[in-house]
């Protein structure tokens, strides 16, 4: 199973579906006096604010509309550049060319997410924002970068798909920014098997990216009467049945989280001893997920070795998690004046060119780096050995022994 909130899949969400189905009224909008309209949506936005802290929540298609929706709020466009980092799911880079911004790629550093000193040499005078991504569940250095936006006058916007339910000293990813972008994918904390979330705390921000992924409406029309639309818009809207699971969802969260650091904190105490390896940094160890065990072995030779041995791959080679691995991305990327939303993005006065080997501290971590699943089984992360968050505790002491001999095998 993908993500943990997959494997918990039960009655709860059968009974948010059967009440949609049985209702027959699918769509997002309805008046709230007719007993068919459910309101999945509308209360899914309500509780999903209330349980990240936040004043205003928006149900989307996806992450990645969620991120597109955000920088076209932000009026991220042609001419902009964002800086994200070299380690990050493509859609994070996608969203910001499909804007027709420019994505300016940063290194990572022990944490996995951005490294403030990098982003502090990328920034240049035609930057706008700074997209912190939370890789893997973790809280990136969210001080830090506040602080960086402040001093250079930049947008700080929070890509956490990968980390619902995480949190930053007491306070929820996506809340410490300008916008906050979650994910509902299959793989991912909680899921609805596609979908995303937008938070705010800007009312005026709200009601231009409720605009903008609903054909230019403003909140809440209740039918599917015209009004007086403010902007051009585009249908980036969830349906009734996708809120449906993910309501159950939501409410099983902290269930979820809870049941994951358990797991880690097993998993993770009986390789403490092995003094070669080395633990990702985590920032905030109470506001971690836990979706994922990350170490680093002392060089990529003995990274390639245990991961042959437990038939994984290294983070190296996890797929389109990795800007080496972007191939539709790569390669010397010509600029006009008109730009393009596809592999062409604006940018005045050069070319942007984007090669291999051009983050090389990432490289070397993402080499020696390995994804042991603890909820999240992906091969696209590299996490394709682990637990799952249904594991037994003989389970995890299982699976614990054994990468605990592969690894000294491998050293």
């Amino acid at each position: 199973m993908p993500g943990p909130g997959m494997e918990l899949i039960g009655e709860e969400e059968k009974r948010e579906i059967l009440e949609v189905l049985e209702s027959g009224y699918l769509y997002r909008y309805g008046d709230s006096s007719d007993p068919k309209f459910k309101a999945k949506v509308w209360t899914l936005e309500k509780e999903f604010a209330s349980k990240m802290g936040s004043r205003h929540a928006l149900a989307v298609s996806s992450g990645t509309t969620a991120l597109l929706t955000s920088l076209w709020t932000l009026g991220i466009g042609p001419g902009d550049e964002v800086i994200v980092p070299g380690y990050t799911f493509i859609a994070s880079i996608t969203s910001v060319i499909f804007a027709r911004a420019i994505p300016v790629l940063a290194e990572v550093d022990e944490t996995l997410t951005l490294d403030p000193t990098d982003v502090e040499k990328k920034i240049t005078n035609r930057t706008k924002a700074i997209m912190l991504v939370h890789m893997l569940g973790n809280p990136g250095n969210i001080d830090a970068f506040l602080q960086i936006a402040k001093n250079h006058d930049l947008l700080l916007i929070e890509d956490c798909a990968q980390a619902c339910g995480a949190s930053y000293k007491g306070k929820s990813v996506g809340t410490h920014g300008i916008m906050g972008a979650f994910s509902l994918n299959v793989y991912k904390t909680i899921t609805a098997g596609d979908g995303g979330m937008i938070i705010t705390n800007n009312q005026e921000l709200f009601n231009r990216a409720f605009a903008i992924h609903d054909q230019g409406h403003l909140p809440f029309r209740q039918g599917v009467e015209q009004g007086k639309r403010t902007i051009l818009g585009l249908n980036f809207r969830m349906n009734e049945l996708t809120a449906a699971v993910a309501l159950a969802q939501l409410r099983k969260l902290d269930t979820i989280k809870a049941k994951l650091l358990e797991n880690k904190k097993i998993l993770k105490e009986e390789l403490s001893d092995i003094e070669q390896i080395t633990f990702r940094k985590i920032l905030d160890k109470k506001g971690e997920v836990g979706t994922l065990l990350t170490f680093f072995m002392p060089s990529r030779k003995s990274a390639e070795k245990l991961v042959a041995s437990l038939g994984c791959t290294t983070i190296a080679r996890s797929g389109w998690h990795v800007y080496n691995n972007m191939e539709h991305l790569l390669g010397k990327m010509t600029v006009t004046k008109e730009g393009c939303p596809f592999n062409c993005p604006l940018y005045k006065g050069g070319d942007m060119n984007y090669y291999k080997g051009m983050l090389p501290q990432t490289d070397d971590l993402l080499q020696r780096g390995i994804n042991i699943s603890v909820g999240v089984s992906d091969k696209g992360l590299g996490s394709a050995f682990g637990i799952k968050i249904t594991s037994t505790h003989d389970e995890i002491i299982d699976i614990a022994h054994r990468l605990k001999k592969e690894i000294k095998n491998a050293l």
